[in-house]
């Protein structure tokens, strides 16, 4: 498997261990001239922006730890693009989560970081 595949796969064990909490699935893998974001749905009433970070171990440090300060602010860009697409979800708060895979073991940092931030992590 190539690491896009990889991916791909891990993001889609993430939607589903979210969608067990209640997570509802509005959008996977949305890209535009900004950046991409690997989930987007409605939790909670908020609209949420999610990476998904996956890493075999640890030995290169936690998956947690890639979504980097750039990262987060072209999340952030995204999910203004997102937004201006989508008003119906104008009313609703938003939030950014994380989600990390580490062999088999999955987080779901909720409220990882904030708007435009570029600060470091929430974890």
């Amino acid at each position: 498997m190539n690491k896009r595949e990889i991916g791909k796969k891990y993001e889609e064990i993430a939607a589903s261990y979210l969608e067990e909490y209640g997570f509802v699935v509005l959008a996977k893998n949305f890209r535009c001239r900004q950046g991409e974001v690997d989930l987007i749905g409605i939790h909670d009433n908020c609209l949420v922006f999610v990476e998904v970070k996956y890493r075999k171990s640890a030995v290169s440090g936690e998956p947690e730890e890639a979504v980097s300060p750039s990262k987060q602010r072209k999340i952030c860009l995204v999910s203004d693009y997102y937004r201006m697409g989508h008003p119906e979800d104008g009313g609703r708060q938003i939030r950014y989560d994380v989600v990390a895979i580490s062999g088999d073991r999955i987080s779901w940092y909720r409220n990882a970081f904030p708007y435009g931030s570029g600060r470091k992590y929430a974890w």
